[in-house]
């Protein structure tokens, strides 16, 4: 595995992959992998003869009062990881080699990145999406991976990629869980035991819509009670909202049908954590 800190390098070992005319797997992170992430790199090995994993904390995303000085970081693990499932780039740069200036550029999606997750956090897509921007225009045509588990997040890239004609298919992979259900996060790391046990009311809520979807209840506003029913049962879990969307615009539905997807978000002691669920197909 090769580990390099520019774009200059990047583009060097680019330049070697396409003279060999490899397939290119991109898979962006923020680092502290967890076995979410792993999933994400093994496929992009099985499907690519080249897989680049990045590693960047990106400033733009966090709002002043977020965790970006506390998140939760562990490189030399990483390292070691990203080296035992055979990544043939790590590239890790710094905030003054992905943004050596004072960045005038920024990447909007209208009508996707203001609602839900955006409604509360206004700058935190547009800092997603210039970021991943710039990792695609860097690494040039691939095929890139991103988890399920931020939906709105995996909504908004695919359609910039679309929009601005990236040379790049963006794959969404399924959210993977702990045995319990909670889904695997970074974030994890702040909670303690006790609040990892309160967490699994998020999943368990979810579960508990699909199942009554599936059984034929439709009202969005029906299910949408009783997540807020069985989410307030649960004291160490602050809800912070639940929404019942069109799953690729993010418009808000009346009537649950194929295609909806259920979105939500929660304050567990220190960590915010989001999950969703396609209601018809479950927590898996």
């Amino acid at each position: 595995m090769r580990l390099v800190t520019q774009v200059s390098e990047v583009h060097e070992f680019i330049d070697e992959y396409r003279v060999q005319k490899s397939t290119v797997g991109l898979v962006p992170t923020m680092g502290f992998l967890h076995e979410g992430h792993t999933s994400l790199m093994q496929r992009a090995g099985n499907e690519n003869d080249k897989t680049i994993v990045t590693i960047f904390v990106n400033p733009l995303q966090f709002a002043e009062g977020e965790d970006l000085s506390s998140y939760p970081q562990n490189l030399e693990k990483d390292i070691s990881e990203c080296e035992a499932i055979g990544i043939d780039l790590l590239f890790v740069p710094s905030s003054e080699e992905m943004y050596s200036q004072p960045i005038l550029t920024s990447v909007q999606i209208d009508q996707l990145m203001n609602t839900i997750e955006g409604a509360s956090r206004p700058t935190h897509f547009s800092g997603v999406a210039t970021v991943v921007a710039k990792l695609f225009n860097i690494v040039g045509p691939c095929n890139a991976y991103f988890g399920e588990k931020d939906w709105q997040q995996l909504q908004v890239i695919s359609t910039m990629a679309r929009d601005l004609s990236f040379r790049v298919k963006v794959l969404g992979c399924p959210t993977v869980r702990q045995p319990n259900g909670l889904a695997l996060s970074s974030r994890n790391a702040y909670l303690s035991l006790e609040e990892r046990k309160a967490a699994t009311a998020l999943s368990r809520s979810l579960q508990i819509a699909s199942e009554n979807v599936q059984a034929g209840e439709t009202s969005a506003a029906v299910i949408k009670s009783q997540i807020v029913d069985e989410i307030t049962d649960e004291a160490l879990v602050t809800l912070e909202y639940v929404e019942i969307v069109e799953g690729n615009s993010l418009i808000t539905i009346d009537q649950i049908f194929e295609g909806a997807r259920i979105l939500i978000a929660a304050k567990v002691g220190k960590a915010r954590l989001i999950d969703n669920v396609d209601p018809y197909f479950g927590i898996k």
